[in-house]
């Protein structure tokens, strides 16, 4: 039982390992979108700060276009998390299933330990009690 057993604690250190590299992933994927939006925030407050009346046409337009595109890259960037996180709860999920597996298999293997341990003891309180017998008879 004991191969089934490291294999099982393998396969959830892989899961666990696996687990991490999904959350680090996604955290920076989270990061990407709040500099994504701090990024048009200031953007913003810098245009609004200005003023737009120092704006000739063709500026007040390269403005707008990259307002939109950065509001497409933002939302681009959103579904992407929603993705990952889909994936994210998969992996987790993955890993509970693991994590569960290999504790049931460490119970049944202290099951059976436990039972050899009470086998082993019955042995000595045999022999023990036999030993005591012949003295007695002797």
């Amino acid at each position: 039982m004991q191969p089934v057993q490291r294999l099982a604690r393998n396969r959830e250190q892989e899961a666990v390992q696996k687990l991490g590299r999904s959350q680090q992933y996604l955290d920076a994927q989270q990061a990407k979108l709040e500099e994504l939006r701090a990024y048009r925030e200031q953007y913003t407050r810098d245009f609004a700060d200005n003023g737009s009346s120092g704006f000739d046409a063709s500026r007040m337009q390269d403005y707008r276009v990259f307002l939109s595109r950065l509001g497409e890259a933002i939302r681009q960037q959103e579904a992407l998390i929603v993705q990952f996180q889909s994936q994210h709860e998969q992996t987790r999920r993955d890993w509970i299933e693991s994590r569960s597996h290999s504790q049931a298999i460490d119970k049944v293997i202290e099951g059976y330990r436990r039972q050899e341990r009470r086998k082993q003891d019955r042995r000595e309180q045999q022999e023990q009690d036999e030993h005591t017998q012949r003295k007695r008879k002797e």
